[in-house]
């Protein structure tokens, strides 16, 4: 059974009593957690238990770096 992020969320205020801004939150709070540590450019590794490792590979980084630069160069 396949469920989309807005019925999760409706299920979780529903059955903890909070507000749908509230778990909204809450739930969003893990990526955004995670997409501010790998923009910082340290590329570490980030887990999110029962989710997965997240992880910027180095090489990836330059190769989207040098694809900019040529596109600015143009």
């Amino acid at each position: 059974m396949e469920r989309n992020k807005k019925e999760i969320i409706y299920a979780l205020s529903v059955k903890h009593k909070k507000s749908l801004k509230e778990i909204e939150e809450i739930v969003n709070h893990q990526f955004k957690f995670t997409a501010m540590i790998i923009s910082s450019g340290n590329f570490e590794t980030i887990r999110l238990p029962y989710f997965g490792k997240f992880t910027v590979d180095k090489r990836r980084v330059k190769h989207i770096n040098r694809l900019k630069n040529e596109k600015d160069s143009k």
